[in-house]
């Protein structure tokens, strides 16, 4: 028997990172004040729990580094979720970031 959902798609909004008028939110950023912050965590009680260096981590959150598959893989650790989410928010500012800097070149 065939079921129908009333749920409906949204379709008016950028599809893809590349459409975003502004650059999505850094990676470290996001990290800093969606769940650092919120959980009471230091980047200090962070770094230690991660077992990573703590300027690797400051570096991260200051914008100067990116996270890598080892680092989403102890972030996602710490606050028990998928190490895709933060691969994610890495690849939709790496992409977005690109596509800028070809824009530019004309």
């Amino acid at each position: 028997m065939p079921t129908t959902s009333s749920a409906r798609t949204l379709t008016d909004g950028p599809r893809s990172v590349l459409d975003l008028k502004r650059p999505p939110t850094a990676p470290g950023e996001m990290l800093l004040e969606e769940f650092l912050r919120p959980a009471g965590l230091t980047q200090v009680e962070a770094a230690r729990r991660m077992r990573m260096p703590l300027n690797r981590l400051n570096e991260i959150i200051r914008g100067r580094r990116g996270i890598t598959a080892d680092t989403a893989l102890r972030l996602a650790r710490l606050f028990k979720m998928s190490p895709e989410f933060w691969m994610g928010l890495q690849a939709d500012s790496d992409l977005w970031r690109a596509a800028h800097a070809l824009r530019k070149a004309g």
